[in-house]
C-alpha cells in the first residue's frame, strides 16, 4: 500500500491539557475571556481531563475523539493522538479512567480491573462531552467529528458511534461488539472496524455478528481483517502482539477512511 504524506508535521502541532465539566455545559472561549478565574475555580461536578493536539495552521478543523487501551492513556496513545493531529484533525484524548485516579499500567491484571470498574454509561457521557468540547472551539468545524479507538477504546467507539447522531466517522481496533447486535440499528456514521485474525480478546463470530447486523440494518461498515494478527497488534508496548507492517497497513486505511468520511465537509 502506497503511504501519503501527512500534510502537517510534529513541529506544527499543538498540544495541551484540558479539562471540562462532564455532562453539562461547557464554557465557551467568551466565557474564559470574561472570567479570570475559570481555570482555577473548583467545581462541584466530575470533570473530564484530556490531552489534545491540533495543528498550529490557522484554519477550521474536523475533531477526533481518540480512545485509550485498556493500559491507559500512555504514551503511546498520546504520540497516536499527535500523528492524527498531523493529518489535518483536531485530536482529543480522554482520561477514560480519570474518575478512578487516572491510572496507567503495564500490568495485565490491573488493566482488567480498571476495566471492570467503568461504569459504561458514564464513559459515554465524558465522551459526548468530548464531542461538545469540540463544538466551543474556533478551530474545530462545529458536529463535524469522529471516533478512533484501540482495544477497550475500540469497544467505547462503537458504542458511541451507536449513540451520537451528528458523528461522521468511527474507526475502531479491535474493538468487542455489544450483545445484543441490535443496537448496530442506531449506527449513524460510516465504520471502520479492524479485525485481528488471531484475537482470542474477541472471537471472530463477535465480527461477524457485526457483519450481519449491519448488513440487516444497511449500515456503513468495513471490516479488514489481517488473518495472521493477533489482538492489540498495534500496541508497541506489547512487543509478544505487535506488528509494524500490520500496523502501518491499518493506519493507511485509517487515515484513507477518515479522508473520505470528512470530505467536502
Amino acid at each position: 500500500m502506497t503511504s501519503t504524506i501527512a500534510p502537517f508535521t510534529l513541529d506544527q502541532i499543538g498540544t495541551g491539557a484540558v479539562r471540562f465539566p462532564s455532562g453539562l455545559a461547557i464554557p465557551t472561549l467568551t466565557d474564559a475571556a470574561a472570567d479570570p478565574y475559570i481555570q482555577t475555580r473548583v467545581s462541584k461536578h466530575v470533570h473530564v481531563d484530556c490531552i489534545q493536539f491540533w495543528p498550529q495552521e490557522k484554519g477550521l478543523y474536523p475533531g477526533l475523539v481518540l480512545l485509550h487501551e485498556a493500559w491507559g492513556l500512555t504514551a503511546q496513545i498520546k504520540d497516536l493522538g499527535a500523528r492524527l493531529a498531523c493529518e489535518g484533525y483536531g485530536v482529543i484524548i480522554p482520561n477514560l479512567y480519570a474518575r478512578l485516579g487516572g491510572m496507567v499500567t503495564a500490568n495485565a491484571e490491573v488493566a482488567d480491573a480498571l476495566m471492570g470498574k467503568l461504569n459504561e454509561s458514564l464513559v459515554l457521557q465524558d465522551i459526548n462531552s468530548c464531542c461538545e468540547f469540540f463544538n466551543t472551539r474556533d478551530y474545530i468545524k462545529r458536529n463535524i467529528h469522529g471516533v478512533v479507538g484501540y482495544g477497550m477504546g475500540g469497544s467505547y467507539a462503537l458504542r458511541f458511534a451507536c449513540q451520537r447522531k451528528r458523528l461522521r466517522a468511527a474507526a475502531v481496533y479491535y474493538g468487542r461488539v455489544m450483545q445484543p447486535e441490535t443496537a448496530i440499528k442506531d449506527l449513524f456514521c460510516p465504520t471502520l472496524y479492524h479485525q485481528a485474525g488471531q484475537d482470542q480478546w474477541v472471537p471472530s463470530q463477535d465480527v461477524e455478528r457485526l457483519r450481519a447486523a449491519a448488513a440487516e440494518h444497511h449500515k456503513r461498515v468495513e471490516i479488514r481483517t489481517y488473518p495472521n494478527a493477533p489482538h492489540a497488534f498495534c500496541n508497541e508496548q506489547r512487543v509478544e502482539n505487535y506488528r509494524a507492517d500490520t500496523t502501518a497497513e491499518a493506519w493507511e486505511a485509517t487515515a484513507a477512511f477518515l479522508k473520505t468520511c470528512f470530505q467536502g465537509t
